[in-house]
C-alpha cells in the first residue's frame, strides 16, 4: 500500500503578551508603554515525526487582538496542504497567501494582513528547515541559487532587480562560502545593543548599561531620541562619556519628526558623533528620507523595520534615501520577501543591519543576516545585528552572544519555537500570569 502523504492538519494561534511596559523596557518617543507581544502560530502535521512549524508577528499589546485574527484568516490556505510540497517550495505558500484577492484587498501587501502572511510563511520555513535537519541560515546558504531565485517574487521590483540579476548575485556570492562558514562558526556575526538606550531609563541606568555593553564586547550601542532635545543632548553626552570615543552610538527617533525637525534635531546631536539616525520620519516617506540624508551627512540615515514591503525598499534604494537598510524578519511577508530585499540591497551595494529586539526578532533575523554574509554580500564590514537582552529565555533555541557577536545557531529550524510553559503563562487573557494580573 502507498503511504498517505503527510498534510497540515492544524493551525494553532496564540495571543502572547509580556508586561514589559512596567519597567519601561522598549520605551521610545512614539511608544512610551509597549507590552511586547507575539501573535504566534504553530503548524501541525500528521506526519508522525513530531515536527511543527513555528512563526509569529511582533506587536505591542492590544494590536495582538487584530494580528491573531489576521493569522487565523489564513488557515484555509494551510489545512490539508502537502507537507512535502510545502517544504520543497515555501514560495508556493507565499504566492497563494499574497494572491488571495479578498484578503489582499486589505493591503495590498502591507499592514496587518501582510504581517500575518509573514508569520505563516516563516512557520513554513521553520518546518522546512527542521525536516531538512539544518538551521535555516545554513539551509539558505547552501541552497541552489536557481531554487533561491524561484522563491523570490519579482513583481513590482523587476525594474531594479531582475531574476537574472539575482541569479548572478547568488552565484557570485557562493565563492568563499566554506571559508566564511568556518569564520562564522568560530567568531559569530557582529551585533550592537539597544539595551542601554530606552527612553524611560534614567542616566544612572543608561551609564551602567552602556559600560556593561562595552565590557561585553559591543562596539556599537543605540539610544532612543526624539521626545525632548535638551534631554537627548544630556543623554548623548552621558552615553559618550560612558563608552568613550571608540564606540559607535546610533540614535533612533522611531518616526517622530517632520523633515525639518529631523534635520534640525540630528544636526544638534552631531557634536556627539552619532553613527546613524534611524527612522527620522515616516517609514513611507521615501523623498523625505532622501532629503534628510542629504542634509545631515556625514551622519548616516537608517530605516527599514517599519518599511512595509519590497516595493518601498526598492524606492528607498533607487532614491538614494538611506545609508543603512534594516530588514525585519516579521514585518514583511516572511523569508521569501526578505530574500528579495537582501538581493536589492546587494544590487545597490547598501549594507544591511537588521532590526531585532522585541519578542523573538533576534532569534529570527540572525538567520537572514548569516545567510547574507555567507552566500550573498560576503562581508560583515559595517554590518551589525541589533540585540536587546530580554525575553530570550522564553525560546527553546535562544540567541547566544559571545564577545558582542551572535553565535551561529545549530539547532534545525528558524529558532522560532517558544517553550510550552511560556505560552501557557503569558497567553492573553487566560494564561496564568494574565489571569492573576487581571483578576478583580
Amino acid at each position: 500500500m502507498t503511504a498517505t502523504p503527510a498534510r497540515i492538519v492544524a493551525v494553532d494561534t496564540h495571543d502572547i503578551r509580556f508586561p514589559t511596559s512596567r519597567e519601561l523596557d522598549g520605551s521610545d518617543a512614539m511608544n512610551p508603554d509597549p507590552d511586547y507581544s507575539a501573535a504566534y502560530v504553530v503548524l501541525r502535521t500528521d506526519s508522525g515525526d513530531g515536527l511543527e512549524g513555528h512563526g509569529f508577528s511582533f506587536t505591542i499589546g492590544r494590536g495582538n487582538d487584530v494580528q491573531v485574527a489576521a493569522i487565523a484568516a489564513l488557515r484555509p490556505h494551510l489545512l490539508g496542504r502537502s507537507v512535502d510540497e510545502l517544504c520543497a517550495d515555501p514560495g508556493s505558500l507565499n504566492r497563494d497567501l499574497i494572491g488571495d484577492s479578498q484578503l489582499r484587498w486589505l493591503g495590498p501587501e502591507k499592514g496587518v494582513m501582510h504581517m500575518a502572511v509573514g508569520a505563516v510563511v516563516n512557520a513554513a520555513w521553520d518546518l522546512a528547515a527542521k525536516r531538512a535537519g539544518q538551521p535555516l541560515w545554513r539551509l539558505l546558504a547552501h541552497a541552489d541559487p536557481e531554487w533561491l531565485v524561484s522563491q523570490v517574487d519579482f513583481r513590482y521590483i523587476a525594474d531594479a532587480l531582475t531574476p537574472e540579476d539575482a541569479l548572478a548575485l547568488l552565484r557570485a556570492g557562493r565563492a568563499g562560502l566554506a571559508e566564511r562558514e568556518a569564520d562564522l562558526r568560530e567568531r559569530g556575526y557582529p551585533g550592537y545593543t539597544t539595551s542601554p538606550g530606552w527612553l524611560g531609563y534614567d542616566d544612572e541606568k543608561l551609564t551602567r548599561l552602556a559600560k556593561q555593553a562595552v565590557s561585553d564586547g559591543f562596539t556599537q550601542i543605540k539610544l532612543k531620541v526624539g521626545a525632548d532635545l535638551d534631554d537627548d543632548l544630556r543623554r548623548l553626552r552621558t552615553a559618550r562619556a560612558a563608552v568613550g570615543d571608540g564606540v559607535r552610538i546610533a540614535v533612533d527617533a522611531n518616526q517622530r519628526w517632520n523633515i525639518d525637525e529631523a534635520i534640525r534635531w540630528t544636526r544638534a546631536l552631531a557634536e556627539f558623533d552619532p553613527y546613524w539616525i534611524e527612522e527620522p520620519t515616516s517609514p513611507d516617506d521615501v523623498l523625505g528620507h532622501a532629503a534628510v540624508r542629504e542634509a545631515v551627512a556625514p551622519v548616516k540615515v537608517a530605516t527599514g523595520e517599519h518599511v512595509q514591503n519590497r516595493i518601498v525598499f526598492k524606492q528607498l534604494l533607487q532614491a538614494g534615501a538611506l545609508d543603512v537598510l534594516q530588514i525585519d524578519a516579521a514585518r514583511v511577508g516572511g523569508v521569501n520577501e526578505n530574500l528579495a530585499i537582501l538581493l536589492l540591497a546587494a544590487k545597490f551595494g547598501v549594507p544591511v543591519c537588521p532590526h531585532a529586539g522585541g519578542v523573538g526578532l533576534c532569534e529570527l533575523v540572525q538567520h537572514l543576516a548569516m545567510f547574507d554574509y555567507l552566500a550573498l554580500s560576503g562581508t560583515t564590514e559595517n554590518r551589525v545585528i541589533e540585540y536587546v537582552d530580554h525575553l530570550h529565555e522564553h525560546f527553546t533555541d535562544p540567541v547566544v552572544l559571545r564577545d558582542g557577536h551572535y553565535t551561529a545557531p545549530l539547532a534545525p529550524g528558524f529558532s522560532a519555537a517558544m517553550h510550552p510553559e511560556s505560552l501557557a503563562e503569558y497567553r492573553y487573557p487566560d494564561g496564568a500570569f494574565w489571569a492573576a494580573d487581571l483578576a478583580p
